[in-house]
């Protein structure tokens, strides 16, 4: 009974790390983002990352290459906002966690190698939690998963369950 709720509990809290990074680089809430730089105020929100965050990495100067690049902000913080709001509510969650997976991929090789182990860091677990996600039923507890899988679209194909 109490593992039904294991994936869900995960959802939620995943929906939470993209919704709050969003907020924060669109506002400027004052903790990666001071309001003078937030997305609303015409700060670049990837700039700051791509561009010091990226030191040192192998792929460092591609990466660097994409800072402050007003497609690459704007797939960036729709990615977040639409990965957020899918696990949020329980809905797309294989485009949701199969789309948070790339994002997550695509950080992680902008640092790669990782700082504290030669191959392992959060994004590759925030990797595997949201394909756990994606390979579950997450969104019928606690979302509007349920109703989502009845719908004639949905149904027809099945990606985006």
């Amino acid at each position: 009974m109490r593992e039904k709720y294991f994936w869900p509990s995960i959802r939620l809290v995943m929906s939470g790390i993209f919704l709050w990074a969003f907020f924060d680089k669109l506002l400027g809430l004052g903790f990666a983002t001071e309001a003078p730089r937030s997305w609303l105020s015409g700060g670049s929100p990837t700039a700051g990352f791509l561009k010091f965050g990226t030191e040192g990495g192998v792929f460092a100067s591609y990466f660097q290459s994409l800072s402050g690049n007003v497609f690459v902000d704007f797939l960036f913080m729709a990615g977040l906002f639409l990965v957020g709001l899918a696990l949020l509510l329980g809905i797309g969650l294989r485009i949701a966690g199969y789309a948070g997976s790339l994002m997550m991929f695509l950080i992680y090789l902008s640092l790669f190698p990782p700082v504290n182990n030669p191959l392992l860091d959060e994004h590759i677990v925030y990797i595997t939690v949201l394909l756990g996600i994606a390979r579950s039923n997450a969104g019928n507890y606690f979302g509007l998963g349920k109703v989502w899988g009845q719908m004639k679209l949905v149904k027809k194909y099945p990606l985006l369950k």
